[in-house]
């Protein structure tokens, strides 16, 4: 089962998307919280994957997101968000967000994109970061960007690679013929040495350096 923690200020938010989660079966909702309570429900309830409204009136998205991120067991999180919230987006991508979900997610399809993050993988809704990633890409020295590309093995790289086309970690050790074990210990190198907290910053830096076309990891519609 998949351990999944909903928060958002609106109760009809958070009950809706707890009942299209626990529906799927494979996925458990253990908790759906405001804000205010997300990084103490969090450490109570240890979930895999938390989906975080990135704007709330009694506690800033974004840092709900930078306390999650600093928990010795840090859950992966996706930011719910709405259109013409870039400066929030660019601000949650940089912090480490793994995903982004408009709040008007398909609800068939919000199961396996939760799945894709549970995994290892990245969901990016392209309609509303279209514009951050591109800005994300442009911002800083491309030199730079391959200065540090540099720093990787060649096994690295295809796994970078890979991981850019938003495979979960069990997709790439399929197609590496390598243990999902050792596909987590290549992407934790990865982004150490590129300095970067999240595997949506690597790819981004990969494709500022030229190493990559354009990747956005699993787009949601």
């Amino acid at each position: 089962m998949i351990r999944v923690m909903v928060v958002d200020d609106e109760a009809l938010i958070r009950s809706g998307f707890q009942h299209i989660l626990e529906a799927a079966g494979d996925i458990e909702v253990v908790a759906a919280v405001p804000g205010g309570q997300a990084v103490r429900t969090a450490q109570e309830r240890r979930p895999a994957v938390v989906l975080l409204d990135i704007r709330m009136p009694d506690m800033d998205g974004l840092a709900v997101l930078a306390e999650l991120r600093r928990l010795p067991q840090a859950p992966v999180v996706a930011m719910l968000t709405t259109f013409g919230m870039d400066d929030y987006v660019a601000a949650a991508l940089h912090s480490g967000a793994s995903g982004f979900l408009l709040k008007d997610t398909d609800p068939e399809r919000l199961p396996s994109l939760v799945r894709t993050l549970a995994e290892g993988g990245t969901v990016l809704s392209s309609e509303v970061t279209r514009t951050v990633v591109d800005g994300f890409l442009n911002a800083g020295p491309r030199q730079d960007a391959a200065r540090r590309l540099q720093r990787l093995t060649d096994r690295e790289r295809a796994v970078l690679a890979a991981a850019a086309e938003g495979l979960t970690n069990a997709d790439i050790a399929t197609r590496m013929h390598l243990s999902t074990g050792t596909v987590k210990d290549h992407v934790s190198a990865i982004l150490a040495k590129l300095e970067v907290s999240s595997r949506v910053q690597a790819a981004l830096l990969a494709e500022r350096a030229g190493f990559l076309r354009p990747a956005r990891g699993k787009e949601e519609p």
